[in-house]
């Protein structure tokens, strides 16, 4: 992997531009035709939502590295190692189960510490994707039947089943994410393992393993084997705290 590879949500970008236009034009009103207290606070309300549309829509996403992999949801940062990553699904939103602790190479399940991180960047639907799935199935069915009885027919079948194709495009870019990151993350376990055996093989202790299991050097300076951390971003608090401050102080002058 050369650069990080970041993803997010179409939709949510989408969202944060309209707003943020949105917000541009209003304060430009404003400015040029508000000349009283309730236009003050109407300013104030725009900043203040246009914070909260920061923080839902803009911030979140995805980043995957050499490393690791981060996940930015509203108001908190998640960053673990690709070692660490035990198994990554869809339910809701796409999910990072994490499993770090214990000695090298060791499987998931015996890990000292587990957490499940719910990425807000990535959606899925299983409701749509079955939906989409049974409409692909039941055009493929007619286009078949049809294709017995006339071209003519199996090419109206054959267009409706390319368009119900789209209605799940979203589900499957998310599958498409999930499986990309399973396999770092599987890739990342093995190399651990590896270096784990490289250690054992050599008959040397954990506290020596940087003089005489290379492998297990390089798995560590990559990072790969970086425990979960988590904190709070201090950039989507503000984005929050000052637009609140503001809209507070202009309501009570």
């Amino acid at each position: 992997m050369e650069k990080p590879q970041i993803f997010r949500s179409p939709t949510a970008v989408v969202v944060w531009v309209v707003w943020l236009l949105f917000a541009v034009a209003n304060w430009v009103d404003l400015a040029v035709q508000g000349r009283d207290h309730t236009s003050v606070v109407a300013a104030a309300i725009l900043l203040l939502a246009t914070g909260a549309a920061y923080v839902t829509a803009q911030r979140p996403r995805i980043i995957a590295d050499e490393a690791g992999v981060t996940i930015r949801n509203p108001l908190r940062d998640h960053r673990i190692g690709w070692a660490g990553v035990a198994e990554v699904d869809l339910v809701d939103l796409l999910r990072v189960h994490c499993a770090w602790g214990g000695p090298p190479g060791a499987a998931p399940a015996d890990r000292e510490h587990h957490k499940v991180i719910s990425a807000w960047a990535i959606h899925y639907s299983r409701r749509r994707q079955f939906a989409a799935d049974a409409r692909a199935r039941r055009g493929a069915r007619r286009s078949a039947s049809a294709f017995q009885v006339g071209f003519g027919r199996a090419y109206g079948s054959a267009t409706s089943a390319s368009v119900s194709a789209p209605a799940s495009s979203t589900e499957a870019e998310a599958e498409k994410i999930v499986k990309l990151l399973q396999a770092h993350a599987t890739a990342a376990r093995a190399e651990a393992v590896w270096a784990g055996s490289t250690v054992e093989i050599a008959g040397a202790p954990a506290e020596s393993a940087p003089e005489t299991a290379p492998g297990t050097t390089a798995v560590a300076t990559t990072g790969w084997t970086e425990p979960l951390t988590s904190t709070w971003s201090r950039r989507a608090l503000l984005a929050l705290l000052i637009p609140a401050l503001i809209l507070l102080i202009v309501v009570l002058v």
